[in-house]
């Protein structure tokens, strides 16, 4: 089947992997270890929510959950500390300016707890906001990866009727790989990440490509979908042959 869209998956994927100490973000956005702490706690649980149940969450809910009214510039603080952690793989722009120079849609789909503002405005600063088609953060949404809703979001977004028609890049062989195989979409997996053992889910699938970086990813696409042109065609041949 011709691919139409490609689905990116954000941390770890169109952002490569850091690993570093989140609490130490809450702390600093807070001022304050100790609220630090209880924000970073109420931010797991959340987590946890989601692995467990695929249930969303914001931003907001975090705050509630620590107990703590929802406080803008700790946000911004909060953020401020993530800023270096977040830029975008140089290999993004040319690659989604080449997937749509042949007419694939680009689209975007991440588990975040984020509002949808600071992820615009990431891909604003770093230069591919233009260039997505369509973009889903699962704080907008009710569902998490790997819910298959959150993938039909994502393909609706996209004006994609057919997941098979599409293609998802993630880092996590569960949120990811397994998430998208079992909503059907076709997968690439970018296996750079040091996921914790905690997040890695209870099923790890085989991708349907592996890439060591993201611009390979325009050569997975391109072979798939000469192969189905190549199908078409013979059976264009067949069936010319055919007697009436």
């Amino acid at each position: 089947m011709v691919i139409k869209a490609v689905i990116f998956d954000w941390g770890g994927t169109l952002t490569p992997w850091h690993t570093v100490d989140a609490g130490e973000a809450w702390s600093a956005g807070a001022g304050d270890p100790e609220l630090g702490r209880r924000l970073f706690t109420a931010e797991l649980e959340l987590w946890q929510r989601s692995q467990q149940q695929h249930r969303s969450g914001t931003m907001h809910e975090i705050f509630a959950a620590a107990g703590l009214p929802y406080d803008p510039e700790v946000v911004a603080r909060y953020h401020a500390w993530w800023e270096p952690h977040t830029y975008v793989d140089p290999d993004a722009a040319p690659l989604m300016t080449a997937l749509r120079a042949r007419g694939i849609k680009v689209g975007v789909l991440s588990n975040t707890l984020w509002h949808r503002a600071e992820h615009e405005r990431i891909f604003a600063r770093d230069g591919i906001a233009e260039l997505i088609d369509a973009d889903i953060y699962t704080s907008d949404i009710a569902w998490t990866k790997p819910h298959p809703e959150a993938f039909g979001a994502a393909l609706a977004a996209l004006g994609v009727s057919d997941p098979g028609s599409a293609v998802f890049v993630g880092d996590r062989p569960w949120d990811d790989i397994h998430g998208a195989r079992s909503a059907g979409l076709r997968t690439i997996l970018v296996p750079h990440s040091e996921i914790p053992e905690s997040q890695r889910g209870p099923v790890e699938a085989e991708a349907d490509a592996v890439v060591q970086r993201l611009a390979e990813v325009l050569t997975h696409v391109d072979l798939w979908n000469k192969q189905s042109g190549d199908l078409g065609n013979k059976r264009g041949d067949v069936g010319s042959s055919t007697p009436c």
